[in-house]
């Protein structure tokens, strides 16, 4: 639902609360005119316009419940003209001018003004100025048992009004207030994402170009590894070096497959179940790794989907990679099954598929590293932060950029016993 279609709901709902206020104070001011003022009202004709008045509040109610619709400013601008006719109609019947709670036009006028535009606000201005002068000549006086009580009883209900015209307006004004304060909240919300969607489209615009141009170098360094392996295998000299030219081949393999799912995921996202996808995910981050004792532990979720497992790879390649720098020395990585209210992670690098409730997929990525400094953590993902580790600084914005896009989340805490904990959780795919 949009922003305009929250405020002007938010307006008619308000509306109808206020008007069954009105009515409260409408039969209570009644009860106590009779009762105890002993002034004598034609009570048939006003019970009448209160009873239209409060059929008309209902259909109110049944509009304000509808989904899909905005109201408009000229639905909204009948709401409170009906209102200024129900307190004319009641004036009218009450004294007129004469009535203290005649200056109850100016609250419905405060609302109008901070509701409508310009231009209905002084139309409903101009009735309300017509029917107050139509009212000075053209009421039905009160009858009262005691006259000279008339001026004791005018000082208290202009009193009456005067507190129940500023409680309306003080409420009104608030509510009003705060729903301004919401909208701008969610514009300023809006724009931030829109500035970090705008910088995520550069940045792969820029990968974009980028594997373009490292694509014929690649091609040639795989020829010439294949020409060097073909050496190898001819001229026994050469032999101590077969093991790092097959490492030198299986890292060009792992650049020309993250060229190709680049390119998958220009065409389209794929999807995939978790459990036919991870474990080739881990042997290609092993591969990036060698170093890296790297094993998958623990049953793995069966019948849960992955909307983008593209996307996915990149921010947990991202979150892995950041774990590896960080206790280069000693990484040892485990993939595990927990139950929703999960388990501790281990004080080591790990990554862990979990489904918990609400249908998500929790990834946990834990290192042994220094830790995320307390002043950073909420900077990451909102802009690139410079590396500390020889990284660019642009990793976890663009996981977190990722991640957001998925309708998923990023969260950094501080491992058990040492390093960083990353949370990675997504929504299961429908």
């Amino acid at each position: 639902m949009s922003s305009n279609t929250q405020t002007g709901r938010v307006h008619l709902a308000q509306l109808f609360w206020l008007r069954c206020l009105a009515i409260i104070g409408q039969f209570v001011t009644i009860g106590v005119v009779e009762i105890f003022l002993q002034v004598h009202l034609p009570l048939a004709a006003m019970l009448t316009v209160i009873s239209l008045e409060i059929a008309f509040n209902a259909l109110t109610w049944v509009r304000a419940a509808e989904r899909g619709r905005a109201e408009t400013h000229a639905e909204l601008f009948g709401q409170l003209f009906v209102d200024l006719v129900v307190l004319s109609a009641l004036l009218f019947l009450s004294g007129g001018t004469t009535n203290p709670f005649v200056s109850l036009y100016l609250p419905s006028l405060a609302i109008a003004a901070a509701v409508l535009p310009l231009r209905l606000a002084l139309w409903l201005a101009i009735f309300a100025v017509m029917c107050y002068l139509s009212l000075g000549v053209y009421s039905m006086p009160l009858l009262m048992d005691n006259p000279r009580r008339l001026f004791d009883d005018f000082q208290m209900g202009l009193w009456v009004d005067f507190m129940v015209s500023v409680g309306l307006i003080a409420w009104f004004v608030s509510r009003m207030s705060q729903a301004l304060r919401m909208r701008d909240a969610a514009l300023a919300e809006a724009q931030q994402r829109l500035l970090r969607d705008e910088r995520v489209v550069a940045l792969g615009a820029q990968a974009a170009r980028v594997a373009h141009e490292i694509g014929t170098p690649l091609s040639s360094i795989m020829l010439l590894s294949e020409e060097l392996q073909h050496a190898v295998r001819e001229d026994v000299q050469l032999a101590p070096y077969a093991a790092d030219l097959k490492l030198l081949e299986q890292q060009v393999a792992l650049c020309q497959s993250a060229l190709a799912r680049l390119r998958v995921r220009a065409e389209s996202g794929a999807r995939q179940s978790l459990s036919a996808w991870l474990p080739g995910f881990v042997e290609q981050w092993r591969l990036r790794h060698p170093h890296v004792d790297f094993e998958i532990i623990g049953p793995m979720v069966n019948h849960v989907q992955l909307s983008d497992t593209v996307a996915v790879g990149q921010i947990l390649t991202i979150l892995l990679d950041n774990a590896a720098r960080a206790s280069r020395d000693f990484v040892t990585l485990e993939a595990r099954v927990v139950s929703p209210a999960g388990s501790e992670a281990r004080p080591h690098a790990a990554v862990d598929g979990q489904a918990v409730a609400g249908r998500e997929i929790e990834f946990l990525v834990c290192d042994r590293g220094p830790g995320v400094p307390a002043e950073l953590r909420d900077t990451l993902g909102s802009v690139p932060v410079e590396s500390t580790q020889g990284g660019q600084g642009v990793g976890l914005y663009l996981a977190y950029a990722t991640a957001a896009q998925l309708s998923g989340s990023i969260a950094l805490r501080d491992a058990p016993e040492r390093g960083t904990l990353a949370v990675l959780r997504l929504p299961e795919a429908a």
